[in-house]
Parts: structure tokens; C-alpha cells; sequence
């Protein structure tokens, strides 16, 4: 299919590197350096500083949305409604009143609509849904997860810093990804606790934060996010009445990816424990798309849509409306 890239930052670089056998058709950012440097040594890519001209583009399948945070929801609505499918990063908008609109959109012209959560494609998340599947670890009972890194020098003069346009601070940026694994394996949350808070950084938004969400079942997401983690760190754990699967790392900064799997032993005591390491290059970015694809080519909802990035910006919104 062909492929049109809004935002030609680091992920929507990535993006358009990872298109596999799709065709990158054309890129757009206001930063027209940005577009020829992700257009470059590509032949037929149309470039461009205007966003409006890629929605038009009558060849352009589907529209990538990879910007700052403010824009996301206006630029994919006005895709939507030139009938373009749309991949959209995470979390679509500073605003569910925002994701309202685009799921009215989507009905009205019937067009595909997916979320770019990658972190559901890296394969240490890929082998937990194959354990839970074969019920390894039985019946679910918790989950615990932390996301964080410590930015860098001038980060509390970048975009994300700035609530204008970002919207909030780690929540919204690190910590929805632990919002919809933690959705992804135990489903929607009816009870939201939570508290955010800005310790390091001397900016108007959070850089740490701190949620407990629970299910109808009982079943609780104890996660944390923050900005003031020095040694990047991702750390994603699942709790079954028949053991536990722990995930860490990331790859690059964040270390080896591992998936550690604890089956309990009938009398308790040191679980027997097996370890899967993932130390190839990052090929979330890739499945994403050709998962996006095949949902639109048999037209199906795609496994992370616009209702998931409701239900995370509900949770969002409650932790920031609900403490001064």
C-alpha cells in the first residue's frame, strides 16, 4: 500500500524506515530538513513543510500522524475524512472530547484507524501473550510495571515539557504505554487511583507519576512512570496464580530485552525459572504496520484502536483532574 508520513521526527523516521514491502509515497514536517533527511537516497518521494498536502494526495493510502501531541488529533481527522486510513501515534490527543470526534469521523467514512502503541509488538510482549494463552501461569491476579528514563540537558524547554502542547508529562507519554499492556492482558479498569508529580525537572508538567487501576474482577495495575529514572529502565511484570512472567528491557539503552518465565513448583519454594533473550534489532515498528495492513485489506478493527486510546485518555484524565 502507499504510505504518506506526517511528523519526520525520530519516530516518524522510524516509520518510514520500517514500511517493509508498503511504499513511502510522501513526507511532510515543518522542518522541510527533516522531510528530505527521511526522504533521502528514496526515489519517487514526494516532499513537503505543508501536512495538508499529504492528506490530499489521491495515491497515498494510508497517512502516518507522527508529531507533537497537539497536532495528532486534527491532522488524522482531516486524513479521515479525505477517506485515508490512518496510523496514529500514541495518544492520539491531549483531549478524549478529541478521540470522541475522530471515532465519529471514522464510522462516517468508514476508514481504519490504528494507534501506535509499538511496545505491543516487541517480542517479549508477543511470548507473555503466547504463555497467558496456554494458561502457563494460570488465572491472572496483578500486574506491576515502570517505564522511565532521565531525559536530557534542556528538557524542560522541549515541547513535552510544555503542556500547551503535549498535554501532560510522563503519563502521557511514558506511562500510557503501561496503560494499555496492563489493559491488553487484564481489560478495562472501572477504579482509577493515582498521583502525579513534578520532583526534578522545573517544568509545568509532571515527571513522575504513580497509578493503581483495577479491574471489575479485582484484578489491580500497580505501575509507575517517570522522567527522573536514571538508568532508562522498562520493567513489566504479570502475576498468575500459576507463576510469573517478568519482561525488562527494551533493547538499546533501556538493555537486553528478557522474558522470565516462573512456573511454581506443587510445593512452592524457588520456582523453576526459564529466560528468552531478544538481543536483535527492533522489528516492533515493522509488525505494526503489516499488522495495520492486513487489518485493513480484510477489514477488521485493528488490535489497538481509537476505543483503546478513549478508554487510556479517560485514565489520563482522571489522574490530572482528580489532584491539584
Amino acid at each position: 500500500m502507499n504510505v504518506g508520513v506526517i511528523g519526520c521526527g525520530l519516530i516518524g523516521k522510524k516509520r518510514a524506515m520500517n514500511l517493509d514491502k508498503h511504499h513511502l509515497r510522501a513526507v511532510a514536517d515543518s522542518s522541510i530538513n527533516k522531510a528530505y533527511d527521511v526522504a533521502s537516497g528514496l526515489t519517487g518521494v514526494r516532499i513537503s513543510s505543508d501536512w495538508h498536502d499529504i492528506v490530499r494526495m489521491n495515491d497515498v493510502d494510508i497517512v502516518i500522524v507522527s508529531t507533537p501531541n497537539y497536532l495528532l488529533a486534527p491532522i488524522a481527522l482531516e486524513a479521515i475524512e479525505h477517506c485515508k486510513h490512518v496510523l496514529v501515534e500514541k495518544p492520539v490527543s491531549i483531549s478524549s472530547t478529541d478521540i470522541l470526534t475522530l471515532i465519529e469521523a471514522q464510522k462516517k467514512h468508514n476508514v481504519k484507524v490504528k494507534i501506535g502503541y509499538n511496545i505491543r509488538n516487541h517480542p517479549s510482549i508477543i511470548k507473555a501473550k503466547e504463555l497467558i494463552n496456554a494458561k502457563t501461569i494460570g488465572e491472572l491476579m496483578f500486574i506491576k510495571g515502570h517505564y522511565g528514563n532521565g531525559s536530557r540537558l534542556g528538557f524542560e524547554k522541549e515541547w513535552r515539557s510544555n503542556p500547551q502542547l503535549s498535554g501532560g508529562g510522563c503519563l502521557i507519554d511514558l506511562g500510557v504505554h503501561l496503560i494499555d499492556l496492563s489493559r491488553m492482558f487484564l481489560g478495562d479498569f472501572t477504579k482509577v487511583n493515582g498521583s502525579k508529580h513534578t520532583y526534578f525537572w522545573k517544568m509545568q508538567v509532571e515527571d513522575n507519576a504513580f497509578l493503581h487501576l483495577e479491574t471489575k474482577n479485582g484484578n489491580v495495575a500497580c505501575l509507575s512512570c517517570s522522567y527522573t529514572e536514571w538508568k532508562n529502565t522498562f520493567l513489566f511484570e504479570i502475576y498468575g496464580k500459576l507463576g510469573k512472567i517478568k519482561i525488562e528491557g527494551l533493547g538499546s539503552s533501556y538493555g537486553i530485552e528478557r522474558l522470565t518465565y516462573y512456573r511454581l513448583r506443587p510445593q512452592l519454594g524457588p520456582p523453576i525459572t526459564t529466560i528468552w533473550e531478544y538481543p536483535f534489532e527492533d522489528e516492533s515498528w515493522r509488525l505494526e504496520m503489516n499488522k495495520f495492513v492486513h487489518a485493513i485489506k480484510n477489514n477488521i478493527e485493528p488490535d489497538c484502536n481509537l476505543v483503546d486510546a478513549l478508554e487510556i485518555m479517560k485514565i489520563v484524565e482522571h489522574i490530572y483532574m482528580n489532584q491539584t
